[in-house]
């Protein structure tokens, strides 16, 4: 089998973010079944607006978070095929040589719905380990009857069985599709199509100085890539922000839950995107640097051009946890009193700022320190 359990074991990113998702969403679902179950032993007004809210809140944040989460799995493993297929260009080719289908090369890639199953049980189980705090923290101030913790098979198949299933089932697909080509297409690794590029662009792309133009190319080649730094920096914005406001919205205990998922999920994202990026251009790198290029300037050609995108998935990550907590606040919990209007706190976010940019810094750093020790010998021996 071309395609085995150690190629999958790679996935770890998969993994983590099925677990954050799973976790997160488990813990509310079962939540909104169980409290559904003591509808009819509400008896006050006010806790019947209580019970609305909380309704209210697990459907918003399974929808929120575990929608947010799903789009990002399913791209990641897309990201990775296309990663595998691109990096075995040649022994694929030989074996569509030798006779063997695309159906048949494909059905191996069925393993990297293991990554899924992995991270989807942990969550799975560890929502349930933290489901009892949980419970309490909802209703610490009785407005409720009590709450038992039930097990729902639904939730156990919808979470586990079947996303794990259906990312095996994507990932067969999706190997057949990206298979489909000629087989001298995979044997030859320098072999370019036509460029589609209009003549005036060209033109304007000679303008650029090398640096400047490897860096925009860097950008284009890997789309995907963009998508996980931007990814990555919404992940970090949103929820450190958003774990500040939930000692007054909620409790201490639920805002360092949120912020280690989201720390969680940011570093995670971006170290396997920088990860690939480098990996992806040591010839690259090696050729800078034999031509005499500093380590400077390959760091800003390989890396530069993805610091914007990091910026703007931190503004988007700030306008997207304002949006949810006054959609929380003003629309969700709006019939229950005592809860605080909720304004956007610009000293929260200047302190998120400051902590990003720092380790955003400092891991651009530690990657051009791994970047100055790629061996150039041992690239030209390839």
């Amino acid at each position: 089998m071309l395609v085995g359990i150690k190629n999958a074991s790679k996935l770890i990113g998969i993994s983590i973010i099925a677990c954050c998702a799973v976790l997160v969403c488990t813990m509310f679902l079962n939540f909104y079944f169980d409290v559904r179950l003591i509808e009819s032993e509400i008896t006050s007004e006010l806790s019947m607006f209580f019970y609305n809210a909380q309704v209210s809140t697990a459907k918003v944040v399974c929808l929120v978070s575990g929608g947010c989460l799903l789009l990002t799995a399913i791209v990641m493993l897309l990201f990775y095929i296309k990663h595998y297929i691109d990096t075995h260009k040649k022994e694929l080719g030989i074996l569509k040589a030798l006779g063997y289908s695309n159906i048949k090369i494909a059905k191996s890639f069925w393993v990297f719905g293991i990554s899924t199953f992995i991270g989807t049980a942990i969550g799975y189980a560890g929502a349930f380990l933290i489901m009892p705090w949980f419970y309490a923290l909802q209703n610490e101030d009785k407005m409720l009857p009590e709450i038992t913790i039930n097990f729902h098979p639904s939730i156990l198949f919808y979470f586990v069985v079947l996303p794990t299933v259906c990312f095996s089932a994507l990932s067969v697909y999706y190997a057949w599709y990206k298979l489909k080509k000629p087989v001298l297409l995979l044997l030859k690794d320098n072999l370019q199509t036509a460029s589609k590029t209009p003549n005036h662009r060209i033109e304007k792309n000679r303008e650029l100085s090398f640096v400047e133009d490897l860096k925009r190319n860097t950008l284009k080649s890997k789309k995907a890539l963009v998508f996980f730094i931007i990814f990555a920096s919404f992940c970090f914005s949103a929820m450190t922000q958003m774990s500040f406001s939930m000692k007054d919205l909620s409790s201490e205990m639920m805002g360092v839950m949120m912020l280690v998922i989201g720390l969680v999920l940011a570093f995670t994202t971006l170290f396997l995107a920088i990860t690939t990026v480098i990996n992806g251009n040591t010839k690259t790198i090696a050729m800078m640097r034999v031509f005499g290029y500093p380590q400077k300037e390959c760091c800003r050609a390989i890396l530069g051009g993805y610091r914007p995108m990091s910026y703007i998935g931190f503004i988007i990550g700030t306008v997207y946890q304002y949006g949810l907590l006054r959609l929380m606040v003003d629309i969700v919990f709006k019939d229950v009193e005592g809860v605080p209007t909720y304004k956007f706190d610009f000293p929260v976010m200047l302190i998120s700022l400051v902590c990003f940019i720092t380790i955003y810094e400092i891991l651009m750093y530690v990657y051009s320190e791994k970047i100055k020790k790629i061996s150039i010998k041992e690239i030209m021996i390839e």
